[in-house]
């Protein structure tokens, strides 16, 4: 069985590729587990100066893979709470790695996806990319993902966006806060790099004290975050398995429109 992402050292950098391009590497168990131990590895690797996380194929990731939601949706509400949980630790360990982490930017990001990209300390996308946090559409909320994203684009956006479940494009992630610059497909690269160069200036030890005085400053601690993320895990876990929850999962898979409609 092949792996779930890819990991190549360029210089001091290591870029992580989500690989599942044939689903716009959506999540599942294995992704999330696979990323979580390459994030530890990079964070333990004295040689590993940046991290670049980016997708394969058309989309950088389109939130979680059917599938998944699938076997989620007929597990009980402890299973969901521990998959939450999985979950919630990915998400931790990105936005507390002690590395300059960047978020390279193509195609769609939905749901954890942009989870991820408000994770990362500095995101580039291009002027095609489109987001959304659509959880309410079936039913949830982002709750996993939500002090990561509250923290990049503010509560008066994202209480716009979570309640509306709106698609947005790279523009309206640039003025809320998601992405730091948007670029053309092709400058893209160029971009990244240039972020790079910028990046490997900077002593490595006052790179690591920065990142944790701003974060620290934000109100947003690793203890403070597991203690919201085992909360969110646990309302997650609740309303997959309530019976809006049921409905809307179900009304997604089957492709058909949920009751409220």
């Amino acid at each position: 069985m092949s792996a779930s992402i890819l990991i190549e050292d360029r210089a001091a950098v290591r870029h992580i590729r989500l690989d599942r391009a044939e689903v716009h590497n959506a999540f599942d168990d294995r992704l999330i587990a696979e990323l979580t131990s390459a994030l530890d590895q990079a964070a333990a690797d004295a040689a590993v100066r940046a991290v670049v996380l980016e997708g394969a194929g058309a989309s950088f990731s389109a939130g979680a893979d059917l599938n998944w939601m699938r076997g989620m949706a007929r597990a009980s509400e402890a299973d969901n709470r521990e998959d939450s949980q999985r979950l919630a630790q990915l998400m931790r360990t990105l936005q507390f790695l002690p590395k300059p982490t960047v978020a390279r930017v193509h195609g769609a990001a939905y749901g954890g996806g942009v989870g991820l990209v408000a994770c990362c300390d500095i995101a580039i996308g291009v002027d095609g990319a489109r987001f959304g946090l659509t959880e309410v559409k079936l039913g949830l909320v982002p709750a996993v993902i939500s002090p990561y994203v509250i923290q990049a684009i503010g509560a008066r956006h994202a209480r716009r966006l979570f309640l509306t479940g709106e698609t947005f494009d790279a523009a309206t992630a640039l003025h809320i806060g998601l992405l730091h610059r948007v670029v053309a497909a092709e400058a893209l690269d160029q971009a990244v790099q240039d972020t790079l160069a910028l990046l490997a200036k900077a002593g490595p030890q006052a790179q690591r004290e920065a990142k944790q005085l701003a974060l620290r400053m934000a109100g947003s601690t690793p203890e403070h975050a597991e203690a919201l993320d085992r909360e969110n895990a646990a309302l997650i876990a609740r309303l997959r398995v309530s019976g809006e929850g049921q409905e809307g999962l179900g009304a997604f898979l089957d492709k058909r429109a949920p009751s409220w409609l």
